[in-house]
C-alpha cells in the first residue's frame, strides 16, 4: 500500500482540508516530544501475573499487527526526516519492543508511566510531566514509548489510541503544550 508524503493528520483542523506543513517542517526542526501510546496488543493478555518487567509470558503483548504497526511507524518518521534522538519506553515488553521495532532503540524507564508512588498521589506522575516539559537534544525529537492511562493523567482525554502519538512542545519546569495527535491510520 502506498502512502501519501505528507501525514494527513498535521491538519491544522479536523475539518481542515490542506496538511500542515508548518509542523511537519518544525519537526523535522526537532525540539519535541513524541507521546508514543505501544501499538496493538492481545486483549486476552494481562500483566496481573508478571513477576518481572522481563517476564514477557505474562503480560499483555504486541500482536502480529502491532508489529506491523510499529515497524510502519518508524519507516513513515524515517521517510518524512523526522529526526529522532532519546527514544525512552516504560520497562513493559509492549512498550519496549513498540520503540524498538520502530526506532531501533529504547532505554527503559519508569518515569514514562508515572512513578512508584500510589495511584492517588498527586505526585506519582511529576517525572511524566518533567519529561514532557524538557526540550530535546538540538536538532531531534525525544520519544516517550509509554501507555494511554499515564498521558490521559497529565494531559487530560481522551485516551490516546494504541500506536497514536501526542505532539508535545516542551515549555520547561513541568510545562508543555500537547500541539497534535498522530493516529496510525494518519500517516
Amino acid at each position: 500500500m502506498r502512502f501519501a508524503l505528507l501525514l494527513p493528520v498535521l491538519f491544522a483542523a479536523a475539518a481542515a482540508a490542506e496538511p500542515d506543513a508548518k509542523l511537519l517542517a518544525e519537526l523535522r526542526q526537532g525540539g519535541y516530544v513524541l507521546f508514543l501510546r505501544h501499538t496493538s496488543t492481545d486483549f486476552s493478555q494481562n500483566d496481573s501475573r508478571m513477576t518481572s518487567f522481563e517476564d514477557c509470558a505474562s503480560q499483555r503483548n504486541l500482536t502480529d499487527q502491532g508489529r506491523a504497526e510499529a515497524r510502519a511507524l518508524g519507516e513513515h518518521v524515517k521517510r518524512l526526516k523526522i529526526p529522532i534522538g532519546e527514544v525512552l519506553a516504560s520497562p513493559f515488553c509492549r512498550t519496549m519492543e513498540t520503540a524498538r521495532l520502530a526506532f531501533g532503540k529504547a532505554r527503559a524507564t519508569n518515569d514514562v508511566r508515572g512513578g512508584p508512588l500510589a495511584a492517588d498521589d498527586p505526585k506519582r506522575y511529576q517525572p511524566l510531566r518533567i519529561l514532557l516539559a524538557t526540550r530535546p537534544a538540538p536538532g531531534t525529537n525525544t520519544v516517550l514509548s509509554s501507555h494511554g492511562n499515564p498521558f490521559r493523567a497529565v494531559a487530560g482525554p481522551p485516551y490516546l489510541a494504541e500506536g497514536e502519538i501526542a505532539v508535545i512542545r516542551p515549555e520547561g519546569g513541568e510545562r508543555f503544550r500537547e500541539i497534535a495527535r498522530i493516529r496510525l491510520t494518519d500517516w
